[in-house]
């Protein structure tokens, strides 16, 4: 088997209006698809990011909040990748949403800070890797 891509990641929101307006208006993914599915009572919206992965929002009556902490074994984040991760933190301050002080991935030096969506889950914003400078010509 050889993996291509990520496809899509799920998330389960407790309320669809607020967290439809956060990842559509806020993050500002495209909407792919909405469909109210009547015999579960359930939304389910199609988001995509630039490179066509996607998540899928799923709103579902009564579902159990998420334990976070301690964490909780199972999905720990879900990280995007940014350009300028310092300018991405502060778009998100501008529209209300609090972050965490930047820091520094000691492994890979590049930078990287935490939000969290309107039900907690842990959302990362991580700097893309500088592009490669050109060669220079003989």
């Amino acid at each position: 088997m050889q993996l291509g891509r990520l496809h899509h990641v799920a998330i389960i929101c407790a309320d669809y209006a607020v967290s439809k307006r956060f990842y559509a208006d806020v993050l500002g993914l495209r909407v792919v698809a909405e469909n109210y599915r009547a015999a579960r009572n359930s939304y389910k919206l199609d988001l995509a990011l630039p490179d066509g992965s996607q998540i899928e929002l799923f709103s579902f009556p009564d579902a159990p909040s998420r334990p976070t902490r301690p964490e909780a074994q199972g999905l720990r984040h879900l990280a995007f990748e940014v350009a300028d991760v310092e300018a991405a933190a502060g778009e998100l301050a501008a529209r209300g949403v609090a972050v965490e002080p930047l820091r520094t991935d000691e492994y890979t030096g590049r930078r990287f800070t935490f939000f969290a969506d309107p039900d907690g889950l842990p959302l990362e914003l991580y700097e893309a890797e500088p592009p490669a400078a050109p060669e220079a010509l003989p």
